[in-house]
């Protein structure tokens, strides 16, 4: 057995500085709704429809506190107004109006986001989306689906089952998350390994513009290099630069079979090696490979989110991982599976101490809870701080030690402030969840972790947000993954498209 490698090294955390000058925006203050304007959208939407403070009969502030709060509860904002439009043209018509009077407008989904991105900042205008939720088309043949914005993932997972195909991604909040903000914030997921990024799933999309015209480039073609890919710019851009209504999205075939299995490892050291001979030994089969420190799997198993393993089979792991298969044969699969198990438990010094392969759809989907429940443990251990980063692989343990270490020397290591210090995530695609746990939000944990964190993932050239987007939360700190040529640009482009700074202000560029 290995034992726990001690890191010698010293980071050099040194902050990455923005050379280009922030001018400061000379656009005029944003609007508030008023009464006037709740009646306004009245005439475009049904009563039932609207939500405002403004209206007394139509709801109460505490009405709009799930369109106003984040799923983590750390961002609040005071609008007043919710709307729920039902079609493209209504979207339309009510940012035709928000543009001419001014109103700062927050799209929003399932609201599953991490970074304060679906909610408001202040009294912005919410545009929730959940209304529209219909499937549009499907062609079994070349698996394009096509779907309002507002369609819950599960749900179109559900819905092109039976034709065989499966989406092309799949997130732990599928049950409520919606497919316009998964491709909003560009959301990666559980198998980016196997299928790519959105920019390479998406079709094409509908949008909405800031002055209320409809982009409809809702092809359906794997092929279209005619001029600027136009979509591209809205994949990711978390509705600062218009409202995503309309998605045509390539969905795979179904695979015939499917394994999982969860190996413990006793040291880190060991997640390359086995990644490497994962990927040489499974190949094309090979869909996810998934990384759970110690700290994360105690606290999944703690709160009930899946026991794989008896406590003597994962006694002096450090870490583990969940592997997936997906193919066309079953017993091709099981037999490089199996291949790969012999290989690793057979070898003069293994690479992993145990492992438990699922042997029923039941038991796959346990294994796979056991993963997906690391967020919902950690809420309720406390409040998480949560940073979304890409780094090199081989950093994920240092830079969570690295963190731990830094809170532990600020005294702040303790059951009063910081609980636990995890780290969880995608090792095909150097995806580090680094999670602090603490018994409550305080500007003396979040100043000692911001701008540390950033700085920290600099140092390692990495991002500070692989996935989820910048939101409220990082939108001062874009300048630690991406250059002043490059933000300045951004901005350009977000003035052409918004000139007036209507589309969810304070998001992504301040």
């Amino acid at each position: 057995m290995f034992g726990s490698r001690i890191i010698a090294r010293r980071l050099a955390v040194v902050p990455r500085r923005w050379a280009h000058s922030h001018n400061p925006s000379t656009r005029p203050p944003l609007s508030s709704v008023t009464r006037e304007d709740v009646e306004h959208f009245s005439k475009i939407l049904p009563s039932s429809a609207v939500l405002s403070t403004l209206a007394s009969e139509t709801a109460s502030q505490a009405e709009l506190e799930p369109y106003n709060t984040d799923w983590i509860g750390r961002y609040h904002g005071k609008s007043t107004t919710v709307l729920k439009p039902q079609t493209t043209k209504q979207v339309s018509e009510i940012m035709r109006y928000c543009y001419e009077r001014g109103i700062g407008v927050v799209p929003q989904g399932g609201n599953t986001g991490l970074v304060g991105g679906s909610v408001p900042l202040k009294d912005e205008l919410v545009v929730n989306l959940g209304n529209m939720s219909k499937v549009r088309s499907f062609d079994p043949v070349s698996g394009a689906l096509v779907a309002d914005a507002g369609c819950v993932l599960e749900v179109l997972s559900e819905y092109i089952a039976p034709h065989g195909h499966i989406m092309p991604l799949d997130l732990g909040a599928k049950g409520s998350c919606m497919i316009g903000g998964n491709v909003a914030t560009n959301a990666g997921g559980l198998r980016l390994l196997r299928y790519g990024s959105l920019h390479g799933s998406v079709l094409g999309l509908e949008v909405v513009l800031p002055d209320g015209t409809i982009l409809d480039g809702l092809s359906t073609l794997r092929k279209d290099n005619t001029g600027y890919d136009l979509k591209q710019l809205f994949i990711g851009a978390e509705g600062t630069l218009g409202i995503i209504t309309g998605v045509s999205i390539l969905t795979p075939p179904a695979p015939r079979a499917t394994n999982n299995v969860l190996l413990a490892l006793p040291s880190f050291d060991n997640v390359l090696p086995l990644f490497k001979k994962a990927r040489q030994q499974l190949s094309e089969i090979l869909s996810a490979f998934e990384f759970v420190d110690r700290t994360a799997y105690n606290l999944a198993v703690k709160h009930g989110q899946g026991k794989a393993m008896s406590e003597e089979e994962a006694e002096g792991a450090e870490c583990f991982i969940l592997l997936e298969t997906s193919g066309g044969d079953g017993k091709h699969d099981e037999e490089k599976l199996t291949a790969l198990l012999e290989d690793l438990m057979g070898a003069d010094e293994p690479l992993i101490t145990t492992g438990v392969i699922s042997q029923s759809p039941a038991q796959f989907a346990s294994l796979w809870r056991l993963r997906e429940g690391v967020t919902e443990a950690v809420s309720k251990e406390g409040k998480a701080y949560k940073y979304d980063i890409s780094i090199p692989l081989a950093s994920f343990k240092e830079v969570v030690d690295t963190t731990r270490e830094h809170l532990r020397k600020l005294g702040l290591l303790r059951e009063d402030a910081v609980k636990h210090v995890l780290g969880y995530g995608h090792v095909g695609d150097s995806n580090l969840h680094l999670n602090i746990c603490a018994a409550s939000y305080s500007p003396e944990i979040e100043t000692a972790l911001e701008p540390f964190v950033y700085e920290l993932t600099a140092s390692y050239n990495g991002s500070i947000s692989a996935e989820h987007g910048l939101g409220a939360m990082k939108a001062h700190a874009i300048h630690y993954s991406k250059g002043g040529v490059a933000v300045d640009l951004m901005k350009k482009l977000k003035n052409v498209i918004d000139p007036k700074g209507i589309m969810n202000p304070g998001k992504v560029l301040e």
